[in-house]
């Protein structure tokens, strides 16, 4: 992995060594999973993580065939989930040196879930790397958490977040800021208000909700 890895609103400075199991950590909006998938991008793509061509478009898309992104359907992860999962992480890569594992809230997998993972984590196929998502390290079992190397993420503060709206994207200051704000060091939804203007209407329409509420609890 390169020094510095580049996601769609933020710039990480990651470790330059080389492991086979990661775990990120952070409060929502802190970008873990988009510095996961920057992770995986970085070890897919021939350049070290360029962001640019077909390798790290594909990833960035969720159509790369040796980078899986894996959601939790439900509250928690079953255990047919699980060793389906597994069954996939044993899979060799199909073009990359690599086959990455992107896991959002590792700490949903199901307790009789977990040695399955643990064993897999101890001893992973040689070209499988798994990228754990989780909001605190403490969510996680102590012996997966044990196996893997810790990245910390904190929340990002407004300014870096306007400044990247800016910059990477073209946003107008003003509404980068006034998006940056509202969102509370929400990266993605940062993002998306500055972005989407279906995004900035349903806002508008939940806030005209709440004024109409209260004109009509102070009418009675």
């Amino acid at each position: 992995i390169r020094d510095v890895a580049v996601t769609g609103v933020q710039t990480y400075a990651l470790p330059i060594s080389m492991t086979h199991a990661w775990l990120l950590t952070g409060p929502p909006g802190s970008g873990r999973s988009v510095l996961g998938l920057a992770c995986a991008a970085a070890l897919v793509c021939p350049n070290g993580g360029c962001g640019t061509c077909v390798d790290c478009r594909n990833v960035a898309a969720g159509v790369h065939p040796d980078v899986e992104h894996v959601v939790p359907e439900g509250v928690i992860y079953s255990v047919d989930e699980t060793e389906a999962l597994l069954v996939r992480a044993a899979m060799s890569p199909r073009r990359a040196p690599w086959h990455v594992i992107v896991v959002e809230d590792v700490d949903r997998f199901q307790l009789n879930a977990t040695p399955r993972l643990l064993k897999s984590i101890e001893e992973p196929p040689a070209h499988t790397v798994w990228v754990l998502c989780s909001p605190t390290v403490d969510d996680v079992l102590p012996t997966i958490r044990s196996r893997c190397r810790h990245v910390l993420l904190s929340t990002p503060t407004i300014e870096s977040i306007a400044g990247q709206l800016e910059s990477r994207f073209g946003v107008d200051p003003a509404e980068a800021m006034f998006a940056a704000t509202v969102s509370q060091g929400h990266i993605g939804r940062a993002r998306a208000l500055a972005m989407d203007e279906g995004v900035r209407q349903r806002r508008r329409d939940v806030l005209n909700i709440d004024r109409k509420s209260t004109r009509l609890n102070s009418s009675h």
